[in-house]
């Protein structure tokens, strides 16, 4: 039992656990943190309880698999796809429009993460998905939607696959929109724009988008539902839909684009139908079964339209699939309902065994130990190695080895997915998993761009120019790389070099990258969590897997930026907000589990378990784990693409608190016992 001496402490004074203390038990009185201690067995108990927990949401299959949820913009886009298509279900439409109803701002707007400041794409969508279920525009979050909307300059503002939408469903003349005839199919490799110099999203969204676009198809909107009322300036009467182009470089592709348009009639028939051919047979061929056209939600919309629009009929066996594709994503919860934009089962999986072979490394539950095997053998199944894939353009003599993010998605494994699984099956020791693991280092050290770097699917997808092209005003065209991604390359290659030294020279030439990408502060950005906090952590575990010395300038400037940015709770927060303004990186107005889980399990990379921001860090963990095991919240903590689109893992809060708590037992108190 802990010796309770807190009550001959001053009031307010500051003190930690030294090591000698936490083993006897007792109180030293120099440091930074002002709360509740825990006893070895007090930390035992959170760790196993959480483990029990996360165990039990394992799937029979092995695979562990959260929610995936993201703004409104996608339940959105679902009730107006039913509206395009004639095929509304009443009472899906019902739940999902109680869910967006849910999510608006008290200022009448929708945001892209919860607690952040509207945004008028995702307002207009949700606007117009809510009339579409039957909302009475007098009503008052309707009337503050507008209010909001208007006060903005109107849907006009909105962002470029807003005003498709808006095309499609006439409520804008086609010249509101970006000029992407089919034709762009038929362009040769050289030419500045083809479709192998984008990111694969780009690829699969934009392909069947080129059908729709070019043969300007109508939304059958059987209850001609419109919004003319969230117009400034009539619609035919808007001179100036594209005021986000102000660059002279977009200025000038944006001129381009309009003597195209003018010229278009001239475009041959026999050119047209070639390439509509073309683009059919491209998206038909990664349709991916039921994980659907590159398994996001927004590209397996584009393909069934284009489908519809194409005349394949509707008990085609392509075309039921790719429906059921889309509506495998649905997320129902009693009377609401929301879309996700894709599924994370690898990604989850990956990450929630890497938490339980840190907490199970000593003790080897029976429990812990099939609970892993289940899931590791799982993640083995589901590794591609002979299946085409597009990554294949940059690397066409690479043999395959990498990982899809989701259930499947056989033409566009993820680096970063590749690296968390493949660690998970080294980990493991398990020479059943040889082959994968070969396969894996393989892949990953043959993706690595010329700079030293990763990207999530491409190696050098640096073609700049392109995100100013008026359709990219999203600002998400590439898929450059990124330092959290080449540090989790990192994490996974500085494994292996130890018995395989091939590996140093992409070893060193990825931490000489990272270094380059280090901010001025000592933190690093997170492209796909958010967000320096994230990327921090990327890096710091990144460098200790590769052996970089604890001592070294880049994690010293690291750990001190990560101990300023720690909060009075102790804790550690940041809002997506710092990817609008860097001022504000590595903060937030709350602490969240998430991201103190992440700053712990850096600075326990970076040889800090002794520190007392650690020790204050663990007792917000320990202080804020629910009843239930787990932690829990409510922020979104990734991009999908940063200023645009945000995601809330739902398992974020359960496997990281879990890894960051294992990890300090395992570095303090396992010397202690």
């Amino acid at each position: 039992m802990r010796t309770d001496i807190s009550s001959l402490i001053p009031k307010g004074h500051k003190f930690r656990l030294s090591r000698q203390a936490a083993q006897l038990n007792f109180i030293r009185l120099d440091s930074a943190y002002t709360g509740p201690f825990y006893s070895p067995s007090t930390l035992d108990s959170a760790i196993n309880q959480a483990k029990t927990q996360l165990i039990s949401l394992q799937n029979q299959n092995g695979y562990w698999v959260f929610e995936l949820e993201a703004d409104c913009t996608i339940p959105s886009e679902y009730i107006l796809m039913m509206h395009y298509m004639d095929e509304i279900d009443e009472a899906l439409q019902t739940k999902i429009a109680n869910f967006i109803r849910a999510q608006q701002n008290p200022d009448g707007s929708y945001p892209l993460y919860k607690g952040g400041a509207g945004d008028i794409s995702c307002t207009v969508k949700a606007y117009y998905a809510m009339k579409m279920a039957g909302d009475n525009t007098g009503a008052a979050h309707m009337s503050k939607a507008r209010d909001w909307i208007l006060a903005r300059g109107g849907a006009a503002r909105a962002n470029v696959f807003t005003r498709i939408m808006l095309a499609i469903f006439e409520q804008i003349p086609w010249r509101g929109v970006p000029f992407m005839p089919v034709e762009i199919m038929l362009l040769p490799k050289w030419f500045p724009f083809h479709l192998d110099k984008v990111s694969y999203w780009s690829r699969t969204v934009m392909v069947p988008l080129f059908i729709l676009c070019t043969y300007k198809v109508k939304a059958r909107n059987p209850h001609h539902i419109g919004v003319a009322e969230l117009f400034v300036t009539p619609p035919d009467q808007e001179t100036n839909y594209f005021a986000h182009v102000k660059t002279p470089l977009g200025k000038t592709i944006l001129a381009l684009e309009r003597m195209g348009r003018l010229l278009e009639p001239l475009i041959p028939g026999f050119i047209r139908s070639k390439a509509t051919v073309k683009a059919h047979q491209w998206f038909t061929e990664r349709l991916n079964g039921y994980d659907g056209l590159g398994a996001i939600f927004t590209a397996m919309v584009n393909a069934y339209e284009a489908m519809d629009y194409l005349g394949i009929p509707p008990n085609n066996e392509r075309r039921l699939i790719a429906k059921e594709a889309i509506d495998r994503l649905l997320v129902a919860n009693g009377d609401t309902a929301y879309c996700q934009p894709c599924v994370s089962p690898v990604w989850d999986t990956g990450l929630a065994s890497l938490a339980l072979q840190e907490a199970d490394c000593h003790e080897r539950n029976p429990q812990t130990q099939q609970a892993l095997k289940s899931a590791l053998r799982w993640l083995a199944g589901k590794q591609l190695t002979d299946e085409p894939g597009d990554w294949r353009i940059q690397r066409p003599n690479l043999p395959g080895g990498g990982w899809a993010f989701q259930f499947g998605n056989s033409y566009y494994p993820d680096v970063d997915d590749t690296a968390v699984a493949a660690l998970a099956l080294a980990q493991s020791e398990d020479r059943e998993f040889i082959g994968n693991i070969e396969r894996a280092s393989t892949w990953i050290a043959g993706m690595q761009s010329k700079n030293g770097g990763y990207g999530a699917f491409d190696a050098d997808n640096n073609y700049h120019y392109l995100n100013h092209i008026p359709f990219a005003d999203h600002g998400a065209l590439l898929d450059p790389p990124t330092a959290d991604v080449s540090a989790r390359c990192l994490m996974f290659l500085g494994k292996r070099v130890a018995r395989h030294p091939e590996y140093r020279p992409v070893i060193d030439k990825c931490i000489a990258y990272l270094r380059n990408e280090q901010e001025a502060d000592g933190c690093w950005f997170g492209r796909w969590g958010t967000n320096y906090i994230y990327g921090t952590w990327s890096v710091l575990i990144g460098f200790e897997s590769a052996g970089v010395a604890k001592y070294d300038p880049a994690i010293r400037k690291a750990v001190a930026w990560l101990k300023s940015k720690q909060r009075d709770d102790g804790g550690w927060g940041e809002s997506n907000h710092s990817y609008h303004d860097t001022h504000s990186r590595g903060e937030c107005n709350t602490s969240t589990a998430f991201q103190t889980a992440l700053a712990l399990l850096a600075l326990l990379s970076a040889g800090e378990s002794d520190c007392s921001e650690v020790e204050a860090g663990i007792n917000y963990l320990l202080r804020n784990q629910q009843a239930d095991g787990f932690w829990k919240d409510e922020s979104f903590n990734a991009p999908g693409f940063p200023k645009v689109f945000y995601l809330k893992y739902h398992g974020y809060d359960k496997f990281f608190p879990l890894w960051a708590l294992s990890r300090y037992r395992n570095e303090r108190f396992s010397r202690l016992l």
